[in-house]
């Protein structure tokens, strides 16, 4: 069974067992959290729009790799250095529930 979720303005197919890097969202590791489903298909073929829950849990928190911005002006002596470390939280997706 696989389902459409969405979170932080993306959208992600899942199904159980998946491990996904998302938006920072306000959980702690370890709690399970909730996800409303966009679309279930199911095993038949069937495919049901916005019924159902999807249930994760949280694995970790932490930081992407570094994103280096860098502005430069030739002939102006203009360099500016920038970085930056999105944040984001580990989920692992433990069951599809239908309603």
């Amino acid at each position: 069974m696989y389902a459409v979720i969405q979170t932080g303005g993306k959208q992600y197919l899942v199904k159980e067992g998946t491990r996904l890097k998302i938006e920072n969202i306000k959980a702690s590791e370890g709690e399970l959290v909730e996800f409303e489903p966009l679309m279930v298909k199911k095993e038949d073929g069937s495919v049901e729009f916005y019924k159902g829950k999807v249930i994760a849990e949280v694995l970790r928190k932490g930081k992407h790799k570094k994103v280096i911005v860098f502005k430069f002006r030739a002939k102006k002596n203009y360099k500016r250095w920038k970085g930056h470390r999105q944040p984001f939280t580990e989920i692992l997706i433990k069951e599809i529930k239908e309603v």
